[in-house]
């Protein structure tokens, strides 16, 4: 493949995971455009709403000013007056990642894969300019700056990884270092970052099954919830997808109440282990499956980040006790409780992106606390990951114990 075409095919790749991303949200509301509004109403409104949904979900704030009625019967405080929207809707971002991935994949299996890169970016970067100006309106208004950058860096890096992956090629494993040339700090340093990433990950596997949990026994206050929307057929696949991009920011406000410091469904509310204190809310189905009381067992979730820091030191002591050689106790601890605070920053950044402003009023705090979530996540996993690492017999002169015959 020459230049051009690779330039073209990037450019093309590009373009598609952008008609994609807005395409979801743009389909249910033309359908609902042409039947149950009968075509009545200007088609760019749906347009404009399916935009701003789309650069949302990339972390774009956008200004709003609803319509009091709208206001009024979605129960938010404060119609008429505008507002910023800064809570990003995380599956859209997560869907642009992996399409941006296996654009890059594509694209770094061709000779001229920098030119076909660049392209893909560049492009990315001209359709985001070209959707956010289109949204401009009075109603709503995205930041122009944002609206370029934040959907284009979320391609770049989705598209960055897909490239790696394509050019990676397998390497001869290094020789292994005697353990008595000092600290590997290589080796310490790829623990910390797996054991971290490692458990941050639990956590976050096991919100997903606790929420799914949560929207299995909610299910009857979530219909309920739809129902008293009185949102149609077309209204309700609307409404449907617009939670599914909200799903990957309640995992992670499942996780921060895991972690301990819960999250808020607006100034003044927490739902957290120990108890639930909330005020009104949006009639949105999906916040059905919210805890609505004090959970007795609430605390048994705090176990999850713990177990998740001892398991990962289990996994991973092994290898850095053959990289570290005797004598080093010192070093695992210290590798244990930097295992702690990488899984607390993992955990802090997701709280971070998942949080923002839902709205006027009271709804300008929702989300969890990024640097709560960050400093009780450090704390759990550290802890747990420094006594897993200490776990078995202290390593011998000869390397790692091994069991008595």
């Amino acid at each position: 493949m020459n230049r051009p075409l690779t330039a073209l095919f990037a450019a093309l790749e590009a373009l598609l995971v952008a008609a994609i991303g807005v395409g979801i949200p743009l389909v249910p509301l033309t359908l609902l455009w042409a039947v149950q509004y009968g075509l009545q109403i200007d088609w760019l409104v749906f347009w404009r709403a399916a935009a701003d949904i789309w650069l949302l979900g990339s972390g774009v704030d956008v200004t709003m000013t609803l319509d009091p009625a709208i206001a009024t019967s979605l129960g938010f405080a404060g119609a008429g007056k505008p507002f910023v929207l800064t809570i990003a809707l995380l599956g859209f971002a997560l869907l642009t990642a992996l399409l941006g991935a296996r654009a890059g994949r594509r694209i770094g299996q061709t000779p001229h894969w920098r030119l076909g890169a660049l392209t893909g970016i560049v492009t990315f970067a001209v359709v985001s300019l070209v959707i956010t100006l289109s949204t401009v309106f009075a109603s709503a208004r995205p930041s122009l700056w944002q609206g370029i950058l934040l959907p284009t860096l979320v391609f770049t890096i989705g598209m960055a990884l897909g490239t790696a992956l394509a050019r990676s090629r397998p390497v001869d494993a290094p020789a292994a270092v005697p353990a008595d040339r000092g600290i590997p700090y290589r080796s310490v340093g790829a623990t910390v970052l797996r054991g971290g990433s490692g458990a941050a990950a639990i956590v976050v596997a096991a919100a997903g099954i606790l929420l799914a949990l949560r929207l299995l026994f909610g299910y009857g206050k979530i219909i309920a919830l739809y129902e008293g929307l009185h949102a149609g057929a077309l209204g309700g696949v609307a409404v449907t997808v617009g939670q599914l991009a909200f799903l990957p920011n309640l995992v992670i406000w499942t996780a921060s109440w895991l972690v301990g410091p819960g999250f808020a469904i607006g100034t003044g509310s927490s739902v957290s282990p120990i108890a639930t204190s909330l005020g009104p809310i949006p009639a949105i189905p999906v916040l059905g499956a919210l805890p609505s009381g004090g959970l007795s067992w609430g605390y048994l979730g705090l176990l999850v980040p713990v177990l998740a820091g001892f398991a990962v030191a289990i996994v991973l002591r092994p290898r850095l006790v053959r990289a570290l050689g005797p004598g080093k106790t010192v070093w695992l601890v210290v590798a244990g409780v930097a295992i702690g605070v990488v899984g607390g920053i993992a955990l802090g950044l997701l709280a971070w992106a998942s949080a923002g402003s839902a709205g006027p009023g009271r709804l300008v705090d929702v989300g969890p606390s990024p640097w709560l979530v960050a400093a009780y996540g450090a704390l759990e996993i550290g802890v747990a990951a420094a006594i897993g690492m200490l776990v078995g017999r202290p390593p011998r002169s000869g390397g790692e114990a091994h069991p008595s015959r």
